[in-house]
């Protein structure tokens, strides 16, 4: 399985459920504002440097958190211009999706000063071994002002809250800050297809991109509450989904790595100089 995903905001002209043409074509050039990881800084894997090595199913990189798209879309003979549309692009590979997952991505908030961009997910997915194993994993993302704020599981705790359809809420803590956001639509969403492993390509999820989201983010005190304010910001133009299953009610869960493995993920690797040596040890698709 080998998906790339490009995401362009702000095509509300467009119909909201869109039918089926014979043809499509479009050109347009996307400006980067932000990777994943510090303006100016070297950018980080999204799921730390054993992403680069055959553990985890599937592999998943944000590569542009945040950019500004130019150009045109030819969707069945009508055409859709548009000028620095906010723009997001992943990539995933490998055998097929989470067993089960969940997904929000926004970068259209309303009265932020400056850029923003929100990527926040988390799956039931398989790690490797001689027996098929599961982990319930979880992030947040946040770019602002040309820093990235990352909030994962060996860095500290995420939690979340997501009904079957309708309602995400998460929450997480680093050392020096903490994160909150409430997403909800009353839009049905769109059926997807997506890989999986007992069906290949098949309608495995459904999204939307009219969702209301709140994210809020404050630097932490010494004693760990809440201090100043860093974001207090609203969207109606959020990225949701869910997908895989089985969903037989709202998934709650709570995602954290033992200190000793902590330590290790935050161990600066370099993959690249690793590969340079073992390169018959590269996954496909790196």
């Amino acid at each position: 399985m080998f998906r790339e995903a490009l995401l362009v905001s702000g095509l509300t002209s467009v119909s909201t459920y869109i039918r089926t043409f014979e043809s499509a074509s479009w050109e347009y050039h996307t400006r980067p504002v932000y990777g994943w990881g510090d303006v100016g800084s070297k950018q980080k894997s999204t799921a730390s440097w054993p992403a680069a090595f055959p553990v985890f199913e599937p592999h998943w990189q944000i590569c542009m958190a945040g950019g500004l798209s130019t150009g045109w879309i030819d969707w069945g003979g009508k055409q859709f211009e548009f000028q620095n549309a906010p723009s997001y692009s992943e990539k995933n590979w490998g055998g097929s999706f989470p067993r089960k997952w969940y997904w929000i991505q926004c970068n259209i908030f309303e009265s932020a000063a400056g850029e923003v961009a929100l990527t926040a997910g988390g799956g039931l997915r398989k790690v490797s071994g001689l027996v098929e194993n599961y982990e319930e994993a979880a992030l947040i993302g946040v770019h602002y002002n040309g820093q990235f704020y990352e909030f994962v599981p060996w860095t500290g705790t995420v939690d979340w809250e997501v009904a079957q359809w309708g309602y995400w809420q998460m929450s997480a803590d680093n050392n020096t800050h903490r994160v909150e956001l409430e997403a909800t639509t009353k839009e049905p969403g769109t059926p997807l297809r997506a890989p999986t492993m007992e069906a290949g390509l098949a309608t495995a999820c459904k999204d939307t991109c009219y969702g209301d989201l709140r994210l809020q983010m404050w630097e932490k005190r010494s004693d760990g509450s809440k201090g100043q304010v860093i974001l207090d910001v609203t969207s109606d133009m959020a990225a949701l989904e869910i997908g895989g299953g089985p969903w037989f009610n709202t998934w709650k869960g709570s995602s954290t790595r033992p200190q000793l493995l902590g330590q290790t993920l935050r161990v600066p690797v370099d993959v690249e100089g690793f590969f340079s040596l073992a390169p018959f040890l590269k996954t496909p698709g790196l």
